[in-house]
């Protein structure tokens, strides 16, 4: 009888018992289970900024157009797969790297261009810690046995492109439409904003929140 289980291949993440790198590696496998669960909604739950919104809803697209394009290939993974019981799925364009990659790219135009949450000056950051987790996270899928250098070369390139592309069109064609969207009943509902036209949102929600602590209308009541 034919085995009918299937995995969530996201989080299915498999290594040799008493290989370290490879356990190591599993972990870093799972980083973009740990940036959408843990970074993107908490900053939907404690900031709701329409930047933060349309890089997530980027990134859901480009893993739709991922499984599309598996889909439509159908190129196998390699041998290991017989191993880690992954050979019910397509391994071209790698989803974990693509998806990475294009989180790595989109974070760094809106650092250079001024937009996030980290400024210019701190360009090193994602050059230390984003763009290495980027290409741990590629390495760690072929060194895992769940895909092919070209496989995960491929996810690398289509997530730079896809990235690069959907930043162009939230900041270009989007972008026009977030006034509208603040003004409108699911903006007020929620209190989504948009403060991507403020030089430092951090410095100016930080003296603001500090100038509201001296009028009482501010103040909360338990």
């Amino acid at each position: 009888m034919p085995n009918q289980l299937r995995a969530v291949t996201l989080t299915h993440v498999r290594y040799f018992k008493g290989d370290q790198l490879g356990h190591f590696l599993a972990w870093i496998s799972l980083v973009p289970v740990f940036i959408s669960l843990g970074g993107f909604v908490s900053h939907f739950l404690f900031r709701r900024e329409l930047q933060g919104m349309f890089f997530a809803l980027g990134l859901i697209i480009s893993q739709f157009i991922n499984e599309v394009i598996k889909t439509s290939v159908e190129q196998a993974r390699p041998e290991t797969c017989i191993m880690l019981e992954m050979c019910d799925s397509h391994g071209w364009p790698s989803s974990h790297s693509q998806y990475m990659f294009f989180f790595a790219t989109y974070l760094t135009l809106l650092t250079y261009k001024k937009v996030g949450v980290l400024f210019r000056n701190q360009m090193f950051l994602l050059g230390f810690v984003i763009w290495p987790l980027a290409l741990l996270t590629m390495y760690s899928r072929v060194y895992l046995g769940y895909h092919t250098v070209a496989q995960v070369f491929a996810g690398a390139g289509l997530g730079v492109l896809l990235g690069w592309l959907w930043f162009w069109v939230v900041n270009s064609v989007l972008k026009g439409l977030f006034p509208v969207i603040e003004e409108s009943f699911f903006g007020r509902w929620f209190y989504v904003k948009d403060t991507s036209h403020i030089p430092n949102s951090l410095k100016f929600e930080y003296e603001n929140a500090r100038a509201a602590r001296k009028h009482s209308s501010y103040k909360r009541v338990d």
